[in-house]
Order: structure tokens, then sequence, then C-alpha cells
């Protein structure tokens, strides 16, 4: 037994509405998307900046909490071993440095102005 389907058409009809075009025309730019707020150029680059920092303040955090999580441990092996020299300030320390850094690379990075960039440039040419 085989089935037949029918078209379903609607009865209602829009006789002021234009005719759609199912071609898409080549020369209309649709990479918008029409939800999100026009931005002009300067805006888009700031956007893309905070965008950029809020992904790096969130690489420190997941760094932090690795760095808490694993020198914890070292200090939890240390205590359960019986040590007496603290062995784990080495990885702490050595560590510490590079999350210290990536933090100062983080919140403390120091933007050249447009002043020294120009003095760099200047530098450059009478090498």
């Amino acid at each position: 037994m085989t089935v037949h389907q029918t078209p379903v058409t609607s009865s209602v009809h829009l006789s002021t509405a234009a005719p759609v075009d199912p071609v898409v025309d080549p020369m209309v730019d649709r990479s918008a998307d029409s939800t999100k707020p026009d931005r002009t150029q300067p805006e888009t680059a700031l956007h893309d900046e905070a965008v950029r920092r809020l992904k790096e303040k969130a690489e420190f955090r997941i760094h932090l909490v690795i760095y808490a999580l694993v020198n914890g441990m070292l200090v939890i092996i240390w205590a359960m071993t019986g040590a007496n020299f603290f062995w784990p300030v080495f990885p702490i320390a050595g560590w510490g440095i590079g999350l210290a850094a990536h933090a100062m690379d983080v919140y403390w990075k120091h933007e050249p102005t447009e002043t020294e960039i120009s003095s760099e440039m200047d530098r450059l040419r009478h090498r």
C-alpha cells in the first residue's frame, strides 16, 4: 500500500506583499546578522579588544587554579612523607615567577603610546 501526499497550500493570499525572490542577490552584503547591533569600525575594534582581554583574564584564572591545585598536592605529599626540608618551595617559587609574569601581562600590560611608537620608528630609521 502506498501513501500519496498532497501538498498543503495556504488559503491566505497576501496581495499587497512583494513577491519573494528565491535567488540571492550576490551584490547584497548579507554577512551582518540583523540581530547584532550595527557597529562602526572603531567600536568593532574596541569590541574585539574587550573579547580578547576577557579571554586572557579567563586563561589566567585557569592558570591560577591549576597552580594552586598542583602545588597544594605537592605540599600534601611533603606533609605525608614527613620530610624535614620543605622541598615544595622550589616548584612553588619557580612556577610562581611564571604566574606573576602571566598576571602582569594580563592585568598590567602597557600599551605603547603614539609618541613611543614614533620615537621607536625614528630610532630604527637612524641605525
